[in-house]
């Protein structure tokens, strides 16, 4: 199989691994130079300070010895299988990169004579690119389970991102997706090497991340986002990533319904409301279900409940407390400061002028001792 025939075969297969922000809504992303049989596989992805990129995603390789019940790739589907050696993409990436097509490269992999074999491919590639082809671009590498710590540090030295997929919040649904996979010693102690590595190195190391797979086994919003509190607490996770689930013929759960990209976007917004916001996974507004109501952001729910009777006065309430009013991000906050040191904010222009949404943070809010004058929605 020719290597661009590899390409659109592996490539398109990464639409199950979430893996770089990709262009914020109203941002029209710029034209690509990949060829049309290639428009799976380059992803305009938003780097830190907003820059973005085109970004090659592709696996090294199809072939899986593992079973997990969702997964397209799982050992025993009929499923067509493709396998890059390292050199060889290599090579196909530094073509694309110098044809303008490609300005970065997100590897992942199915795990194919174990996850340290599977990982030394990986490190291979990566060292191909850095060393013998001069790249000093973006790379994203995928730590496998079961990697060596000694295999961690060699991604780490080589990627500007790294990632360990735990796939579930615990090990008990891990059990009900990948029965082979162990949830402590596989996947989360990697997650721990890479923080206590990145710490060795002074903070200077990449960038890490994890993603759950959301609805396939049962799990509540609240199992779900406590891990995520745990991992970003804990583990210094730059990002977390939920991947509803899609069924897939010929897998063990192809029957099994998919996942709400409503109850996705719900995740994606308390998950930031843990890691920039301040929030305590305790403050979540759950159901006794255990999971976020569908019908509310999770912020504004909090606010409906702690901020209406109890209006937060933006001329005077520090960082923390502003950050708990919606339509005020971190951003917005840091401006709303600034421009408290020039003067008083006396109404809702004022706050539309520092990029803040006045009009949702207008009924949780007091400007100068007075609640902003604002128009009643009829419905």
């Amino acid at each position: 199989m020719e290597a661009l025939e590899k390409l659109r075969l592996l490539g398109p297969a990464t639409c199950y691994e979430p893996s770089e922000e990709v262009s914020p809504a109203g941002l029209t992303a710029p034209p690509s130079r990949a060829p049309r049989d290639l428009a799976g596989c380059i992803h305009h992805a938003v780097m830190p300070g907003g820059r973005r990129i085109a970004l090659l995603k592709t696996l090294l390789t199809s072939a899986c010895e593992r079973d997990c019940a969702y997964c397209p790739f799982r050992a025993g589907r009929d499923f067509p299988r493709a396998t890059f050696e390292p050199d060889e993409l290599a090579r196909l990436f530094l073509q694309l990169h110098q044809s303008g097509i490609a300005e970065g490269v997100f590897l992942s992999s199915a795990v194919a004579g174990g996850g340290p074999r599977t990982q030394e491919r990986l490190i291979a590639t990566a060292q191909i690119l850095r060393q013998r082809y001069g790249f000093r671009g973006y790379i994203h590498l995928k730590v496998m389970p079961g990697a060596e710590r000694a295999q961690v540090a060699a991604a780490m030295a080589l990627a500007d991102r790294v990632s360990v997929n735990l796939e579930a919040p615990n090990d008990q649904r891990l059990a009900l997706l990948a029965p082979h996979k162990r949830f402590a010693q596989e996947l989360m102690e990697r997650l721990r090497w890479i923080h206590e590595l990145r710490q060795e190195m002074a903070g200077r190391g990449p960038s890490s991340t994890t993603q759950f797979v959301v609805g396939a086994a049962g799990e509540s919003d609240l199992e779900l986002l406590s891990t995520t509190d745990f991992a970003y607490r804990n583990l210094g996770l730059a990002r977390v990533y939920f991947s509803g689930f899609r069924p897939v013929v010929g897998t063990p759960l192809e029957n099994l319904p998919p996942a709400s990209p409503l109850r996705e976007h719900r995740l994606y917004q308390a998950s930031f409301l843990l890691r920039d916001y301040g929030f305590g996974v305790e403050e979540l507004p759950f159901a006794d279900d255990g999971n976020l109501p569908l019908g509310s952001d999770p912020k504004l729910a909090w606010a409906r409940q702690h901020l209406s009777q109890a209006p937060v006065e933006v001329n005077s309430a520090g960082r923390e407390t502003l950050l708990r009013v919606p339509g005020v991000g971190p951003r917005g906050v840091e401006r709303l400061l600034e421009a408290r040191r020039r003067g008083r904010l006396r109404d809702l222009e004022s706050l539309r002028a520092l990029g803040i949404a006045a009009d949702r943070a207008a009924p949780f809010i007091l400007l100068d001792g007075r609640a902003p004058a604002r128009q009643l929605r009829l419905f």
